[in-house]
């Protein structure tokens, strides 16, 4: 029953990281470009735990935790650079 689910959630999170990507390609904006490497990245860390889910393997959630952690820690030091025109100012 969880495969009659899993299967379309990641097709769609698999669609989505492509349109993400697209998106990153063709924006000139830095603050859009770091909006969009945040998005992907809660779609990889989305995707992550899908496959965590249906294939029973913990290493996959970790991964997945680490992720969001690099990717908030890097989303708060770039919003603080472009803030304030440096990273320690």
């Amino acid at each position: 029953m969880a495969t009659v689910v899993l299967v379309p959630a990641l097709v769609w999170v698999t669609l989505l990281l492509v349109a993400g990507g697209v998106v990153l390609l063709r924006t000139s904006d830095v603050l859009a470009r770091i909006i969009t490497l945040d998005l992907l990245a809660v779609l990889v860390v989305g995707l992550l735990a899908l496959l965590s889910y249906l294939r029973d393997e913990p290493y996959y959630f970790d991964a997945a935790v680490a992720l969001a952690l690099f990717s908030f820690v890097a989303t708060v030091a770039a919003a603080r650079y472009l803030g304030s025109g440096g990273p320690f100012e």
